[in-house]
């Protein structure tokens, strides 16, 4: 038997669309800039690297919980509202800091809904784990 994960798989495809983006955003930085590893003293790869890295760091995680939460028949609902919202923080996090290394909107936004995400499934592991999911 076969086991559908379609609630992931589309959010998994989005967000390794992104990162596929970012990584051509920051191979293209490095061309221009004649720099082969690190940032160098180019302040644009330096933010494209860490827009890079911070995407790296946080999605496969949340992807993995996104794919433990439709294993465990999370409603659609909610997994549809996690996957959506992550892709959006996504995007908002790097226009965000393109925008400026300071604090701005969409940075905000990136920032505050990864860490919504994060919190609500980290919340719904722990209910489904103790008998108490949704």
């Amino acid at each position: 038997m076969a086991v559908e994960l379609q609630i992931s798989m589309i959010y998994a495809g989005l967000l390794t669309l992104l990162y596929f983006a970012l990584s051509v955003a920051v191979i293209r930085l490095r061309w221009r800039d004649r720099v082969g590893i690190g940032t160098g003293d180019s302040k644009d790869l330096e933010v494209a690297t860490r827009i890079h890295a911070n995407f790296a760091e946080y999605v496969p995680l949340m992807l993995l919980l996104l794919v433990l939460m439709e294993l465990s028949d999370a409603p659609t609902m909610l997994l549809h509202a996690m996957g959506g919202l992550l892709f959006v923080a996504r995007i908002c996090h790097a226009l965000g800091l393109r925008m400026s290394i300071g604090p701005s909107w969409a940075r905000t936004v990136g920032v505050l809904g990864t860490f919504a995400v994060l919190l609500v499934q980290a919340g719904y592991m722990l209910g489904y784990a103790f008998g108490m999911a949704v």
